[in-house]
């Protein structure tokens, strides 16, 4: 049998710590119990924040560092940070790819990397990959594209970082009102139906950590 995990004084880094779902994601950990860290690019004064451009590896690996000189570790680290594009391939700028690629895959890997080196037993890394990993749509192709290298690279990950007793989970949640379609670097966004609320998607990610799972499936989010 699985022991729960124990978010007691760890330590979490939650990158897009200051959007839609990141926000509720520090406010459900800190319930927990944990000491959270939010990074992101906004300044904001506030000294568990940390401003940084995670598109830069050097960005991530200062980061993470300095979470650890701050608290002595790093326990949980979930990636709740992206951009989205709208539009077919055709009228799609190469800055839209490269922003695209840059901070929804690029970024990721940076900070998976980043915070593996700092990461001990029972550690848990948590990459926010969404359901457009499980089947890309027209209109949105370099965006799913860019969260399915995502997906790709958290499989690989999950292997990698087993062997050092830290575990991955990725998590596939349906469409989440978190505004970020409204905040699209390019294009308009389609008429979405109502997703899901983003305190919905939060516990069932904590909860994914504290029973020990490794994969969270759009069908996951279920309610």
């Amino acid at each position: 049998m699985t022991t729960p995990f124990d978010f007691r004084q760890k330590v979490a880094v939650i990158a897009g710590g200051s959007g839609g779902l990141g926000t509720v994601l520090r406010s459900e950990l800190e319930a927990k119990g944990c000491v959270v860290v939010a990074i992101s690019r906004a300044h904001i004064s506030d000294s568990s924040h940390i401003t940084a451009d995670l598109r830069s590896p050097e960005a991530a690996t200062t980061a993470i560092a300095d979470v650890v000189a701050r608290h002595g570790s790093v326990d949980i680290v979930i990636n709740a940070m992206g951009v989205v594009a709208f539009g077919p391939i055709n009228t799609t700028s190469v800055d839209t790819v490269e922003e695209l690629f840059l901070t929804n895959t690029f970024g990721h890997i940076f900070l998976m990397q980043a915070a593996l080196q700092h990461m001990t037993q029972g550690s848990v890394l948590v990459g926010i990959s969404g359901v457009i990993a499980e089947q890309n749509l027209p209109g949105m192709s370099v965006y799913g594209a860019s969260k399915a290298a995502t997906r790709s690279f958290n499989e690989a990950l999950a292997r990698e970082a087993r062997r050092s007793g830290v575990r991955v989970i990725d998590a596939r949640p349906p469409h989440t009102e978190t505004g970020l379609a409204s905040r699209a670097i390019a294009g308009t966004p389609p008429k979405f139906p109502a997703g899901l609320d983003p305190l919905q998607v939060a516990r069932r990610i904590v909860q994914a950590i504290a029973d020990g799972e490794t994969d969270l499936p759009s069908g996951a989010f279920a309610s």
